[in-house]
């Protein structure tokens, strides 16, 4: 293991990406830390979720900074709101969708791939900002998951209304 530097970051600092119509602000990586874990920001607009999905390797939490946000595993279902902390350990298929206008939700993964995830699918932001919705190509983003060991295992949460 490498001796790493503590870091700081402000508000709103850090690397920015549009991913899959959201904002995602990687805080820290992988290579930041010897590849035990990724902290990401994310912040999406309502009606947001990825495909049901389960991480071959990576454990997730969520903390959720602003709006309502709910997260389904097997039978355990929440709605989050700010302060709310959920853990969603790897192997356990799982989605989320934001319920309010928008949320924002700091992320830690571990061990770190998320991070390498976001560049991967996603684009660099030239500013921190929510993106201009775009279609998303599913068969795009279940071969991306797939070279990041994350399996779909169903479609994203029905529209809201």
């Amino acid at each position: 293991m490498t001796l790493q530097t503590p870091l700081v970051l402000a508000a709103g600092e850090g690397e920015h990406w549009h991913f899959l119509n959201t904002l995602q602000t990687i805080k820290l990586g992988g290579d930041r830390t010897d590849g035990v874990l990724s902290v990401v920001e994310f912040e999406g607009p309502r009606g947001f979720g990825p495909p049901l999905h389960s991480h071959d390797v990576e454990d997730e939490l969520f903390y959720v900074l602003d709006g309502e946000v709910r997260f389904t595993s097997g039978d355990v279902e929440t709605v989050g709101a700010p302060g709310t902390t959920v853990w969603l350990p790897k192997q356990r298929p799982h989605q989320f969708q934001v319920l309010s206008e928008t949320a924002k939700v700091f992320q830690v993964t571990t061990p770190a791939q998320f991070d390498d995830f976001v560049r991967t699918l996603g684009e660099p932001a030239s500013e921190a900002r929510v993106p201009d919705p775009v279609e998303i190509d599913g068969a795009h983003v279940a071969e991306v998951c797939a070279q990041f060991q994350i399996q779909v295992l169903g479609p994203p949460p029905a529209p809201l209304d």
